[in-house]
């Protein structure tokens, strides 16, 4: 397919949260024709980036695709309140190729400082980070960070990548005007090449020249001064060599290191994208207004990690993935399934009286917290009254308000049904306020609640009452139906709890 770098006469339906407008589906290039094609090698320091690839931007509620076709490109403008990040996608796609190994070719992407004219700075690899969205199974998915405030991407033929770009910004920052941009640049792609790679022999001179550099720089400890020059200006003499050597002839020309592309030939060749941020003055609250919460099972952690329940390398990685989480605003909890779609459900993996427990849970960024019914890692003697210890402890707590104990996902019979409940007591009986959350989407399966299913649906709240106080419900129930909404809100009462809608995914994580 021949595409043009002049798409100005292309009419195009505007894609919702850039230069407004809805979402356009069943659109594609067929528009695009360039009458001019180019032919035979393609030298990218010499020809403009407009000319052999497409840019342009997309909100961050589109699903970018490899299949995703151009559009124009338009600058970026994004609104954000202090305390709030923001996030936009830079989609590329290859119009000729220019490299080899099987690629179309490689971009050079760098950004700037968003300013403001009072010199404000939201700075590149602080509060703007870049990351190459990749696929997962087909979907667009996985952020993979790349580097700043210059990286290089490898193209493929035929297919479109999406950066995404995220501008956090901080609390404090003043409001006001914020500008800054993209550069993308055609260039060259990294020798990756069998034929250019390596070989044994050379890997092996490289080694011991940057080896004996280390040697002569490394014991210096009561060396006097002169001895200490000599060391360097030997270590100098074996780096420039190294540096001269024909494996890094790519990266010198007559007048230096060339790994950036010169300033001029970015000025004239690149294709710039100008973006424009407004931050609000206003800052919002740390704590959701709304509290999200995802559930990570530990049983694919300890598999996907290698690691043992309980160890420290166990306690680690559920670290990580706690305040991965949690800069996102999401509030996390990990579960482990028992018999019979019981569930044990915990935020923090160290008993109440631990001080990451504390930590944990005194975040103003988590809007809610899981309690364990029963210890998470086995503790012999320590988990006869275990239950009763860990509430006394929390309801001394100023977070108390966000902890929930999350016990059933699902009852489907009256068993289930009444061994929740019998959980729901002995928790009540330590706690009166304390909070249970059950997810649902029918009645007990044995004892129909009504004549159809819908009608049923809505008397489980009744059902569980007085033992649920959060009535967690399916959405694929609902749909788009947004009148059911209302019946179920009505059947669940405001006074007599709280209702949260809930999805199921697949275990990613």
């Amino acid at each position: 397919m021949e595409n043009s770098a002049n798409n100005q006469g292309i009419m195009v339906p505007p894609v919702e949260g850039v230069a407004g407008g809805g979402t356009a589906y069943g659109w594609n290039d067929s528009g695009f024709h360039d009458p001019r094609p180019l032919r035979g090698a393609i030298d990218p320091m010499k020809v403009p980036s407009a000319e052999l690839v497409h840019v342009w931007c997309m909100p961050s509620t589109s699903n970018v695709g490899a299949q995703e076709m151009p559009r124009p490109l338009e600058p970026i403008s994004l609104l954000a309140a202090r305390n709030e990040r923001e996030s936009v996608q830079i989609a590329i796609r290859p119009k000729v190729s220019w490299g080899g190994c099987g690629m179309a070719g490689a971009v050079q992407v760098q950004c700037t400082d968003l300013c403001s004219s009072t010199g404000e700075r939201l700075v590149v690899g602080q509060s703007l980070t870049l990351r190459r969205v990749v696929p997962v199974l087909g979907i667009p998915d996985a952020l993979v960070p790349l580097d700043m405030p210059v990286s290089q991407i490898n193209l493929l033929p035929g297919e479109t990548t999406a950066i995404w770009v995220s501008v956090d910004v901080p609390s404090a920052q003043p409001p006001g005007q914020y500008e800054g941009e993209f550069v993308i640049t055609a260039t060259k792609a990294d020798a990756e090449c069998t034929e250019q790679s390596l070989g044994k022999a050379e890997k092996h001179q490289l080694y011991r020249e940057l080896r004996n550099c280390l040697d002569l720089v490394e014991p210096i400890d009561g060396k006097p001064s002169d001895e200490l020059v000599e060391r360097v200006k030997s270590a100098t003499t074996s780096l420039r060599r190294v540096l001269l050597s024909p494996s890094f002839a790519d990266f010198f020309s007559d007048n230096g290191p060339v790994d950036m592309m010169d300033e001029d030939a970015i000025s004239n060749l690149s294709i710039r994208i100008k973006l424009s941020l407004m931050v609000w003055d206003f800052v919002l609250p740390a704590t959701p207004s709304l509290p999200a919460v995802i559930g990570i099972s530990d049983t694919v952690i300890e598999d996907r990690f290698g690691v043992e329940h309980g160890s420290n390398e166990w306690y680690e990685a559920l670290d990580h993935h706690f305040k991965w989480l949690l800069q996102y605003r999401v509030s996390p909890y990990f579960c482990r399934w028992g018999d019979s779609m019981r569930v044990l459900t915990y935020t923090s993996p160290w008993p109440a009286n631990h001080p990451k427990s504390d930590e944990y849970f005194s975040d103003p960024r988590l809007a809610a917290y899981a309690v364990p019914y029963r210890p998470v890692v086995s503790c012999g003697d320590m988990e006869k009254d275990y239950l009763q210890k860990e509430v006394d402890i929390l309801r001394t707590k100023s977070h108390w308000k966000k902890a929930y104990f999350y016990l059933w996902d699902e009852p489907l019979n009256l068993e289930q049904y009444d061994s929740l409940r019998n959980m729901a007591i002995e928790i009540h009986a330590y706690a009166p306020d304390a909070r249970v959350l059950t997810s649902y989407y029918s009645g007990p399966s044995d004892a129909p609640l009504a004549s159809n299913n819908f009608e049923a649906f809505l008397k489980v709240p009744e059902f569980l009452r007085p033992h649920t106080q959060i009535y967690c419900t399916s959405e694929w129930v609902i749909g788009n139906r947004d009148d059911l909404v209302k019946d179920i809100i009505a059947e669940i009462q405001p006074e007599n709890g709280e209702v949260i809608l809930y999805v199921s995914v697949c275990s990613w994580f």
